[in-house]
């Protein structure tokens, strides 16, 4: 008799497996509306193949700056929204277009800039006061000025310090409207000073003489957080396997995953999910 029950314990759970299997294989694929320094960086080409393998749900990257991608999830244009603006996240959430925010990693930002460093910033502790020196100077900063993750730090920075650095723009104040790469290659282009994130800049091929200036500050802390788009909002989520990508990247798997990406012999990023403590 026990044996019998083992087997037909053994049956149930083979077909609750493969009824889940086959629910998330009703979606073929879900769409991420991404910043780009994930993409940038090559952390997906090495995180979603392992995924993809598991589940056999292909996971479609929209990478854009993290202001776009929440107004694409907005406008129900995705599945999972994964981008670096916490407040701008949280916000979502309480509008009701995300159900719950998951931190899944972090790395920091860096102030780049030429090698000989005309405006005397190099090692200054305080990103702040290096911002300040850069202004004083007028010497060019190259601003994303597009509304990402990076561009909204960078203003919540200048505002720290009372700057408006805006009414110099086109002077040494130079807002390219451009992703992070673009906006690195104008800033080497003119030898100017910019705010990149580590992983993006570790990634970035055109250094030229640039190299990181100034770095360490705990202002600098880059968070990433990840978001199921709610189904109440936009009806046709694929929930499910949204769900699941979800529980992945903040379960033990991805986040291994994730820690175990590096370049250049550096890891780029840090897992630090809280699965059971949503913020």
């Amino acid at each position: 008799m026990k044996t019998a029950k083992r087997h037909m314990a053994s049956i149930a759970i083979g077909l609750g497996m493969a009824w889940s299997a086959a629910a998330l294989a009703a979606d073929k694929y879900i769409i991420v509306q991404s910043t780009t320094s994930t993409q940038n960086s090559g952390l997906y080409d090495h995180i979603l193949p392992i995924y993809q393998e598991r589940t056999g749900v292909q996971v479609r990257v929209v990478a854009v700056g993290t202001g776009q991608a929440i107004k694409n999830a907005r406008n129900c244009d995705g599945d999972v929204l994964l981008v670096h603006a916490k407040s701008a996240e949280e916000a979502f959430v309480e509008q009701g277009y995300g159900k719950q925010r998951f931190d899944v990693m972090y790395n920091d930002f860096v102030i780049v800039g030429p090698d000989d460093d005309p405006a005397g910033i190099e090692g200054t502790s305080e990103v702040t006061e290096a911002l300040k020196g850069i202004a004083g100077s007028t010497l060019p900063f190259a601003s994303r000025a597009d509304d990402s993750g990076t561009h909204k730090k960078e203003m919540q920075l200048w505002s720290a310090v009372g700057i408006d650095p805006t009414v110099d723009s086109g002077g040494w104040y130079r807002e390219t409207g451009s992703g992070m790469g673009a906006t690195l290659n104008i800033a080497v282009s003119m030898n100017a000073y910019a705010m990149t994130d580590r992983a993006t800049w570790i990634s970035f091929g055109n250094k030229a003489q640039h190299r990181i200036l100034v770095e360490g500050d705990p202002n600098l802390f880059n968070q990433y957080g990840v978001i199921l788009v709610d189904s109440g909002k936009c009806p046709n989520t694929r929930a499910k396997a949204g769900q699941d990508f979800v529980d992945w990247l903040i379960g033990p798997d991805g986040q291994a995953a994730i820690g175990d990406y590096s370049l250049q012999g550096k890891q780029l990023f840090f897992p630090n999910a809280q699965p059971n403590d949503p913020s």
